[in-house]
């Protein structure tokens, strides 16, 4: 494990940097009164992720690797990274859906239907806290792996 600390390291800096994100979002009203700004803002998100991404290989690459990366050795160190997000990723979700903002589902179902985008029955199959953690997990292992593929190139050594 002691191999791993950087990836876990940064697992849990990126699932943390998740929860506060979510909080954000709960207090700027898209979750409730502004949740059909939703689907659009939430994505803002992908610049936290990028850059916890970006922190996350310098570190590596600097204390691990002492400033020589190759592309391989960086895309592997962000594909476990991924690996520990993915798997941490439905408790987290879990914990956003009960904790942090337990009114979600209802407020989504509610928008969904009443906008005429779903039904009463579909929307309430897709917003749930099942098909979210598992979308938690699936998300996570798919962006990461490109993130990790694209922020590699940008990190390995030059020579």
């Amino acid at each position: 494990m002691k191999n791993l600390k950087f990836e876990i390291k940064w697992a849990i800096i990126f699932i943390l940097s998740t929860l506060g994100w979510m909080v954000v979002e709960k207090s700027l009203g898209w979750h409730d009164e502004k949740i059909a700004d939703h689907g659009t803002l939430t994505n803002i998100f992908a610049v936290v992720a990028i850059t916890v991404y970006v922190l996350a290989f310098r570190d590596k690459k600097a204390s691990f690797f002492h400033g020589q990366m190759s592309y391989m050795q960086g895309f592997i160190f962000g594909l476990i990274m991924t690996l520990f997000i993915a798997l941490i990723s439905p408790f987290s979700q879990y914990f956003i859906s009960e904790v942090i903002t337990p009114e979600y589902f209802p407020n989504v179902i509610r928008y969904a239907v009443e906008s005429g985008k779903m039904t009463q029955e579909a929307a309430e199959a897709y917003f749930n806290l099942k098909s979210y953690m598992i979308q938690a997990a699936i998300g996570a292992a798919m962006m990461g792996a490109v993130t990790s593929a694209v922020v590699a190139f940008f990190f390995k050594s030059k020579n």
